[in-house]
């Protein structure tokens, strides 16, 4: 036993070098209970050594027992529920995916009802067996070249003998035939892709061939037969439609389909004989009799067709065909007053009959029309329109008490009363039919009664269109927006055309709003728009009558009656204004322009003076020193603007203006000392930068001009105007290169800046001119009246004259206050507009006054057109862009590079150097701006003076 122990725990005698560390492992196994290093067991785990030596005795047993009962236990509690979702999950499967003999049993079990007649009634299905069904291919691989060309010559017929081949005797045979094409092949791939296409047109179900004869209906009508391949697809067609019509005769789309497939290949009888089998099967379906009628003769469509309305006399397109192929009206009435024996109630039907009827025939088929229709408004208005007035009434009457929820009705009895000449009954009619409409329920539209209302003003109905404007534009609008919304409606009318109904708008607005500056003014400028003089002058007397305050209105009325040549009135209207508002500079100033402009300037004067004297603002001073201008007095000029720089130091126009007025006396140093004194006071105003900077070119010089430039620019960044004055004066020099770089330079720090961009379209050369506009129109918005200017210009250059005016109309649209658009654009018409379109846009410019322009500023503020008219000025500002554009040629140097030579260089140099007897000069000189010698004009003079 202890040999044996010792063996059982690993021991080794003292022969085999046993070691001490190993006597201390087995003693600490023996502490534990267990030993650490025997095998893992990869179900029990550890614990398979705790209990390996255990002995299994009646405890345990009887434990396992009462496990496993209770593991029974539970497992037939779940048994039932496991079996029950396994059942539903069958039954659920099942009911999804049933058997073909489950899906038909119901339909086996019917067959039971059918009779020995029935049976013999079902169509043969045919013979649809695998046996002789094509086989079909999903995907196509392509032949090769050799097999096709094989294939070919097994199949080829030669009838000639080749040349080679008569020459030997016909013994040879040449080997080197190789055709280019092989047209069979084509023919025959071209087939196989449209069986393809086909063969997508359908589906197989069960055996059956199953086509949409609808949709195949529509791809007839574009099929054109040209090729031998297009025939192949009528025959597969042909096949299927003759399936359709077989399985299912009374389908009647598959007849009309056959039918019109057989028109398509040509074959009308065929296609004839096919639809009158369709008639046959479908004798109640009315398209299959039209289509019979269609493809008919002329002389027995109307055969065909009565037998149509006898096999079906209550089709309405039936009746309408058979009166359409008829040739006289007299014949057409009858037809279509036989058909309405059958169907009395076809508004479809009365409508034609009418239309072909005198006015006596017309109403009294009208008369019987609304009573078998009684609930069709049409009818019933028609019937009312041809009627006397007394008998109109009772109609409408009658057509009320039938339809008590048709507004129509109302607003047709309205019309009559207005035209009639019964106005005021107008808008009681209305109101009382509105009422009455609520009362039956009917909701009130406030759109639908505004459009009612346009309809009523264009067929000449103004007081029903007042009457419904003033009864519905406030119905479901809150108290809150009705301002907002009415001015919405009435400006939505207004660009729709609809002017009276605006009109009204705004009168029920002013009802409600008595004392709203800005509705008077939205319908004095509606009345200044589109009414009279008289309209007018009415609104704005009451307007000032409610808004006493309002400047603008009295201001308005008194221009209006000094435009009408009416300056007597426009005196009173303004004195009247003064009394209202003693102290508004507004009048005051519009008093002294009526005078001043009538040349009345004593009483001007002395309206400016009584204005000083009651502290007027700095305007008033200027348009003082504007008058002592207009009159010659500079000594009273100069005391005025003095007094108003002392009074108004930050002004800078009265600066300007005494700067201006040293420059044309000669004082330029003295000029310039105002102009150096009005900057330390308004630094921020560049019209005074620029009068100095152009003061400095021409007394000191270029530099002087671009160190004030300069100075400018860092004072105000970011100014378009001053950089292109400092790119202007470089040009003006010859400093080309220096233009450019300022140029790129202005560019980068205004890179939307209109005025910059079309300048550098100016400048680049002509090959850059296109990529300079698409640059310029993405970095600016293409509603940019300078670029639009621009680019107009380069078309007309090109003689691309709709484009041109097309732009040019553009710019105008834009920016009409910009009177060098439109001197541009009279001057293009000038030159490619005929005498209207000349008249139109001298016209358009008059009527937007403009007011702004570097050109047009500097004609129209000069003294001697100071009271010269808006066509005058146009005119002016026209000629000075001809002598400019004489001031620019075009000059090609010897090396061959073309110039664009401008300004003071050319036309001092070129002019006297010129001689018109050549052709081609050389001229041996060197421009400052371009650095070229050797230079030549080519062209006559006239040429130079028009490029």
């Amino acid at each position: 036993m202890p040999g044996r122990q010792l063996r059982g725990r690993g021991w080794c005698g003292p022969g085999k070098g046993g070691k001490g560390g190993e006597d201390e492992d087995e003693d600490e196994n023996e502490e534990k209970g267990y030993d650490e290093n025997q095998k893992f067991d990869e179900f029990e785990g550890n614990d398979v050594g705790l209990f390996a030596s255990a002995e299994y005795d009646e405890d345990d047993r009887e434990a396992d027992a009462v496990w496993e009962e209770i593991d029974k236990r539970m497992d037939s509690r779940r048994k039932d529920r496991r079996e029950a979702r396994l059942k539903e999950e069958i039954e659920k499967y099942r009911a999804s995916n049933p058997k073909i003999t489950e899906q038909f049993a119901d339909l086996k079990r019917k067959l039971v009802t059918l009779s020995a007649e029935e049976w013999e009634t079902i169509p043969d299905i045919g013979d649809y067996s695998l046996r002789n069904k094509k086989k079909r291919f999903e995907s196509f691989v392509p032949v090769p070249d050799t097999l096709l060309e094989k294939a070919r010559q097994e199949q080829e017929h030669v009838t000639a003998l080749d040349p080679k081949s008569r020459a030997a005797g016909g013994a040879e045979t040449p080997w080197g035939q190789t055709p280019v094409t092989d047209l069979t092949a084509v023919g025959e791939g071209r087939g196989t892709v449209l069986s393809l296409k086909l063969d997508r047109l359908s589906d197989s179900v069960s055996g059956l061939t199953v086509v949409d004869p609808k949709g195949y209906l529509t791809d007839l009508k574009s099929m054109k037969i040209t090729s031998d391949a297009e025939i192949s697809d009528i025959k597969k067609a042909r096949l299927l439609l003759k399936s359709v019509t077989q399985t299912n005769p009374k389908h009647p789309p598959g007849w009309i389909a056959a039918a019109r497939l057989e028109e398509v290949a040509g074959k009308i009888q065929a296609a004839r004989l096919l639809i009158q089998k369709g008639c046959e099967e479908c004798p109640t379906n009315e398209d299959v009799w039209l289509e019979a009628c269609r493809l008919s003769n002329p002389d027995e469509a109307k055969g065909v067709i009565a037998k149509g309305v006898k096999r079906i006399p209550n089709s309405v397109k039936l009746w309408m065909q058979a009166a359409k192929l008829e040739n006289d009206d007299f014949t057409k009435r009858k037809v279509l007053l036989k058909g309405l024996e059958h169907i009395p109630d076809s508004v479809r039907l009365w409508k034609a009959a009418v239309e072909l009827c005198n006015e006596e025939d017309a109403r009294t088929l009208l008369g019987r029309a609304v009573e078998c229709c009684p609930l069709h408004v049409e009818l019933w208005l028609a019937f009312a329109r041809l009627e006397t007035y007394e008998n109109a009434r009772k109609v409408l009457n009658r057509a009320r008490e039938k339809l008590p929820k048709e507004p129509a009705i109302w607003i047709t009895a309205a019309k009559l009363e207005e035209a009639n000449g019964n106005t005021p009954m107008v808008g009681k009619l209305i109101e009382r039919g509105i009422r009455a409409l609520q009362r039956e329920g009917v909701v009130i539209d406030r759109e639908e009664w505004m459009k009612e209302a346009e309809a009523a003003e264009r067929a000449g109905s103004v007081a029903t269109c007042q009457a419904i404007i003033k009864n519905t534009i406030g119905i479901g609008v809150e108290e809150e927006d009705r301002k907002r919304t009415w001015v919405a409606d009435a400006e939505e009318c207004k660009k729709r055309g609809s002017i009276e109904t605006a009109r009204a708008i705004y009168a029920h607005a002013l009802t409600v709003f008595l004392t709203k500056k800005s509705i008077w003014l939205k319908a004095a400028q509606l009345e200044k728009s589109h009414g009279t003089r008289e309209s007018l002058d009415a609104l704005l007397r009451k307007a000032v009558t409610y808004r006493p305050q309002a400047e603008v209105l009295w201001l308005m009325g008194a221009k209006e009656k000094w435009l009408a040549g009416d300056v007597p009135s426009a005196r009173a209207i303004l004195q009247e204004a003064y009394a209202a508002i003693p102290n508004s500079e507004e009048i005051w100033l519009a008093a002294f322009k009526l005078e001043f402009e009538n040349h009345e300037p004593e009483r001007a004067r002395m309206l400016l003076a009584k204005a000083r004297e009651r502290g007027g603002t700095e305007r008033v001073w200027m348009k003082s020193a504007i008058v002592e201008r207009e009159l010659g007095n500079i000594e009273e000029e100069r005391k005025l603007l003095d007094e108003g720089l002392q009074r108004f130091p930050s002004f800078f126009k009265l600066w300007l203006m005494l700067g201006q007025l040293e420059e044309r006396l000669g004082n330029l140093d003295k000029a310039k000392e105002i102009y150096e004194a009005g900057l330390k006071s308004c630094p921020s105003h560049v019209p005074l930068w620029l009068s100095l900077a152009n003061l400095e070119e021409k007394t000191n010089g270029l530099s002087k001009a671009r160190a004030v430039l300069t100075m400018a620019r860092k004072k105000n960044p970011k100014n378009p105007e001053l950089w292109l004055a400092a790119i202007r004066a470089e040009s003006r020099h010859g400093n080309n290169k220096e233009a450019d770089n300022l140029m790129a330079k202005a560019l980068q720090e205004c890179p939307t800046s209109g005025i910059l961009w079309a300048a550098s379209i100016e400048m680049a050369p002509r090959a850059q001119h296109k990529s300079k506009s698409a640059d310029a129109i993405k970095k600016c918005s293409p509603h940019d009246p300078h670029v639009t200017t621009a680019v107009a210009k380069l078309f007309w250059r090109e003689r691309k004259v709709d484009k041109a005016r097309s732009w040019l109309n553009r710019a105008v649209t834009l920016a009409p206050d910009i009177g060098d658009f439109w001197a541009y654009y009279y001057k293009f018409e000038l030159q490619h507009g005929t005498d209207e379109d000349q008249k139109d846009v001298l016209k358009r410019c008059i009527a937007a006054e403009p007011k702004h322009g570097e050109k047009w500023q500097t004609i129209s503020k000069a003294v001697e057109n100071s009271h010269q008219p808006t066509e005058a000025i146009l005119k002016k500002v026209v000629v000075v862009l001809g002598k400019e554009e004489s001031l620019k040629g075009c000059v090609r140097c010897c090396c061959g590079e073309l110039l664009n030579v401008t300004g003071s260089a050319l036309a001092a140099w070129i002019t006297p150097n010129y001689e018109s007897t050549c052709n081609n000069v050389d001229f041996n000189h060197s421009f400052p701006e371009t650095k070229h010698s050797n230079i030549h004009f080519a062209g006559s003079k006239n040429d130079l003076q028009t490029v």
